[in-house]
């Protein structure tokens, strides 16, 4: 009897272990996985779990208090954009990559960081830079090829879509010795290279927003006694117009090469105007009563 028992417990222990082989190397047909890099308008947590400063976290609130009730590390009071595409996607909140614990990559990984740049210079030692990211990504790409196997991966990575957001840090932090047409060159000089790294790993679908107006962000008009700082605006207006270059000799380049271009700048511009326009209204209208 005592014999029966341990051989049916190794039996269940071997289905098991089969079981749960079978399924971490079946993929739906229609599975697209979602690899985010970047900075702040990204980072999902992953700032948490570095050596740095407040600054740089949002772990405390009033972030985070509307959708998860809780800071979650996002520079938000809910989600960001990346969760919203992964919604869209059908895909559950892609995880923080820094997070500690045992992590299903096959749906993908987020390794953005508030305050990265393009630059390994930018906020150095306080930020998870986008070669860091690259490399955390390297890793990523040998754990799914030991589960998945090589054509598993290659497969998985190849439909995989890349989310990009980089490069505001590099101009709060942007030397003033150097001309801002050379700057911007080396900023998206850095991009390419990390671009071309997740394309010689299999990705193909790639998908960027441009930069926000930098120096009409709160932050920045907080030091200039309210105003815009143009200058900061024009240069973003610079890498934005750029960027749009360097993808489209990207794709003529690299064999599949394909990407989606988001006008942040024009969407935040015009929301921006119709919050003064409302205000504007709402003043009037109390000067009135």
């Amino acid at each position: 009897m005592a014999n029966l028992s341990a051989s049916y417990i190794s039996f269940l222990l071997c289905f098991t272990t089969c079981i749960n082989l079978i399924s971490s190397h079946y993929l739906p047909e229609n599975h697209v996985a979602l690899f985010i890099f970047g900075d702040s308008l990204f980072d999902p947590g992953n700032n948490n779990y570095i050596n740095t400063t407040a600054d740089f976290r949002a772990n405390f609130y009033p972030y985070g208090e509307t959708f998860f009730k809780c800071p979650t590390g996002r520079f938000s009071d809910g989600r960001l954009i990346p969760d919203f595409i992964a919604q869209f996607a059908g895909l559950p909140i892609i995880p923080t990559y820094l997070q500690p614990g045992k992590r299903k990559f096959t749906d993908g990984v987020n390794f953005a960081s508030g305050g990265a740049g393009a630059l390994v210079e930018s906020h150095q030692g306080f930020v998870v830079d986008l070669e860091t990211q690259i490399k955390y990504f390297n890793k990523v790409e040998k754990s799914l090829r030991q589960e998945l196997g090589d054509a598993g991966a290659k497969k998985l990575m190849s439909k995989a879509v890349y989310l990009i957001s980089i490069g505001g840090n590099d101009y709060f932090t942007k030397n003033s010795s150097v001309s801002d047409e050379e700057f911007v060159s080396m900023v998206l000089g850095n991009l390419t290279v990390a671009l071309k790294e997740i394309y010689k790993k299999g990705g193909r679908k790639f998908g960027f927003p441009n930069l926000l107006p930098l120096g009409c962000l709160p932050y920045m008009k907080a030091q200039s006694g309210g105003s815009c700082i143009d200058e900061l605006t024009a240069i973003a207006k610079l890498h934005s117009a750029e960027l749009l270059k360097t993808l489209v000799k990207l794709q003529s380049q690299l064999e599949g090469f394909k990407y989606a271009y988001y006008n942040l700048y024009q969407s935040f511009t015009e929301r921006f105007q119709r919050c003064n326009d409302s205000m504007l209204r709402l003043w009037s209208v109390r000067r009135s009563l």
